[in-house]
């Protein structure tokens, strides 16, 4: 008797030394994300502290604060990394490095959002909690810097106007009026109900089209040129 209760100590010992190697493994920044996710999708609602999160996917809680300061930073750091992933997979496309701009913002848009599809579940949880209030713009603007970086890379064709001040101010516009684009498609994306979200591609192409047919400077400078040609023409005669 007294052997078998020495046997169950050692079995238990050693379980408790196999949790505590277990809680003690390296994980990374996308360990985290997934158990965060996972978590999220389990229990409808973020984890309540680093802790909880730690001792649910056994892991040492030291080893998130490698990667984030507190809980709030993951859901960020996951659009951003979504973001990422998007411009990674383009930049691995000889044929997307050969599109104009109209083309590559098209191409962004279709991997970005088959991406945001890959983790739809979680996505719409986040957006939806957020919808009906003002943290809703906030959410999705996790990747919004990044996003107008990305813009200036495209080299959109913008009105060559006198004036630093007046050149930044149309600078910005543009790219404004493209975040809101991608704003009003991702809230089409969250409502889509169409088999494999369809709907959201057709959207998209006819969204990124207007966007560069109101943004196509062309016909404006053939305006003003006329309009400088006339004002000449005027001074001249006179």
């Amino acid at each position: 008797m007294f052997n078998f209760l020495l046997l169950k100590l050692d079995i238990f010992v050693s379980l408790h030394k196999i949790k505590l190697m277990a809680r003690k493994k390296k994980i990374n920044k996308e360990d985290i994300f997934s158990f965060y996710m996972d978590y999220y999708l389990e229990n409808g609602e973020a984890p309540k502290s680093v802790y909880q999160l730690s001792k649910e996917y056994n892991f040492d809680e030291a080893h998130f604060y490698q990667f984030f300061g507190n809980l709030s930073a993951i859901e960020k750091s996951i659009f951003k990394s979504f973001f990422e992933q998007t411009i990674e997979l383009l930049n691995k496309s000889e044929e997307y490095l050969t599109f104009d701009a109209r083309n590559k913002l098209l191409s962004f848009y279709y991997t970005f959002f088959e991406i945001l599809t890959a983790n739809r579940s979680f996505v719409l949880s986040v957006l939806e909690r957020d919808q009906n209030s003002p943290r809703f713009l906030k959410t999705v603007s996790y990747f919004k810097p990044e996003f107008i970086k990305y813009l200036q890379t495209l080299e959109i064709e913008r009105l060559d106007l006198k004036g630093a001040q007046i050149e930044k101010m149309v600078e910005k516009s543009v790219d404004e009026s493209l975040w809101m684009q991608m704003v009003i498609c991702i809230k089409f994306w969250m409502d889509d109900d169409s088999a494999g979200l369809e709907k959201t591609d057709i959207f998209i192409e006819k969204s990124i089209n207007t966007g560069f047919d109101l943004i196509n400077i062309q016909p404006l400078k053939s305006v003003i040129d006329l309009g400088k040609f006339l004002f000449h023409e005027k001074m001249n005669m006179n």
